[in-house]
């Protein structure tokens, strides 16, 4: 734990218990949406489901990539992961993003879009909370919001046929945002 990084944000009006639970419950739902997203690009299936499995696996790679740039960040202020996986996934803010019981490429596409809007909300109120605080949380956080709205973007634009004016990327996981808070790239 950086002591003096902790002090100096709850000298700035931050409860860090609040905000090491906040971003906790964010890499629980980083972690466990992976998870969930590798379940529905694997039944991404037939003519309609091979035109987004390239998106989807950038949202599942680029969520994994969340999930390891939150965790050191998660240690620097005092807080650690759960030992046991089953109350670490229990914890994740958002729903869980389970394959539906019909999986049509139409009803894939909504539980994606539901789960980026969850991760849209998380971090804009991570963001609002930290914003003038705590910079390194307030910069991480704005990161993968940014990468949030994007995958948003890109599953709203699949189901709706609106357009977004949102490219993928061009290699699966670049995390364009995100990647210079990953210790291991």
């Amino acid at each position: 734990m950086a002591k003096r990084n902790v002090e100096l944000i709850e000298e700035a009006g931050i409860d860090v218990d609040e905000l090491v639970k906040k971003l906790i419950d964010a890499a629980a739902a980083e972690f466990t949406t992976y998870y969930y997203y590798t379940n529905l690009r694997t039944h991404t299936v037939g003519l309609e489901g091979e035109s987004i499995k390239e998106i989807v696996e950038d949202a599942r790679l680029e969520d994994r990539n969340h999930f390891e740039a939150l965790v050191p960040r998660i240690y620097e202020l005092g807080g650690k992961l759960p030992t046991d996986i089953r109350d670490f996934a229990d914890r994740a803010a958002c729903m869980d993003a389970k394959l539906p019981d019909e999986p049509t490429t139409e009803n894939l596409l909504e539980v994606l879009l539901d789960a980026e809007r969850c991760a849209v909300g998380v971090y804009t109120d991570i963001c609002n909370y930290t914003q003038g605080k705590d910079a390194r949380t307030y910069e991480l956080s704005t990161a993968i919001l940014h990468e949030e709205t994007e995958h948003e973007a890109w599953f709203e634009e699949l189901l709706t046929g609106e357009p977004s004016g949102h490219y993928r990327r061009g290699e699966p996981g670049v995390s364009p945002h995100v990647s210079k808070f990953i210790q291991n790239k």
